[in-house]
């Protein structure tokens, strides 16, 4: 049974809900230490003071932001803190709008949302209400001196909240390095093109899509730890350029056979 991380009360009108709120993902990512190739000893990391050398206690460090070159402003935890505003654990919402209009580009990190004890009427009343207007709540939260955009939604039988990022935070595509194209692409590329998405279309089933560079990473990790002697694979070539046209023909072709 997982563990709830932080409690609070979603509330929209006059109706609040008490909730929990549980982690939804998982990090699966290897974690290395580093060591001493030497002799296996892990390595410390120390914090340092450039101007005497000396090991700075984690108690006389506070947070700096640098407003010119060498110049900082300086905060204290508290004033971390009381910038935060008040540490409230209503999760307000203001407004609801279609889920499918979110571009997930705006979503951040999920959460499962439980009920607490007294809450279940009010739960299932809004998860029902979620799931049949196909609307997110949009709102905001508190959670360790920051404040998070959130958007909450129904998910199967349960309530998800995700955080999200502002507006400000997205770059806009159209500041990428692209280049123009020389010529845009004819009605023929682009009518073969779709014919090779139709022929790739299929339904998302997230269950059978594996990390192979975790799985290829623990089996080396296995091969070492059992002594024996990894043979690194020779790296891809470049992939030439080919006629596109030619290309898309071939792509559909191999893939209705």
């Amino acid at each position: 049974m997982p563990r709830s991380i932080f409690n609070a009360t979603i509330s929209f009108g006059l109706v609040n809900v008490p909730i929990k709120l549980y982690s939804a993902t998982e990090s699966k990512t290897v974690h290395f230490r580093e060591v001493h190739e030497a002799d296996g000893a892990k390595i410390e990391h120390r914090r340092i003071d450039p101007e005497t050398g000396d090991v700075v206690p984690y108690d006389d460090i506070v947070k700096g932001y640098e407003v010119a070159q060498g110049e900082f402003v300086e905060l204290s935890k508290e004033e971390i803190a009381a910038a935060a505003g008040e540490k409230t654990k209503r999760i307000a919402i203001d407004e609801f709008v279609p889920a499918g209009a979110i571009d997930p580009v705006f979503y951040e990190k999920t959460y499962y949302v439980g009920c607490r004890e007294g809450g279940a009427d009010a739960y299932r009343t809004l998860h029902a209400a979620l799931a049949q207007t196909e609307r997110a709540g949009i709102g905001h939260m508190t959670y360790h001196n920051r404040e998070y955009l959130v958007a909450i939604r129904a998910l199967d039988d349960v309530i998800a909240l995700h955080t999200m990022r502002f507006a400000d935070e997205l770059v806009p595509g159209d500041e990428l390095d692209a280049g123009e194209p020389e010529k845009g692409p004819s009605q023929r590329e682009v009518k073969m093109a779709g014919s090779l998405v139709d022929a790739l279309a299929a339904e998302f089933k997230p269950e059978e899509q594996r990390d192979t560079y975790r799985e290829s990473v623990l089996a080396m990790i296995d091969a070492k730890a059992k002594g024996k002697q990894v043979v690194r694979a020779a790296p891809d070539e470049p992939a030439e350029e080919t006629d596109l046209l030619a290309a898309l023909q071939a792509s559909v072709k191999g893939a209705k056979g």
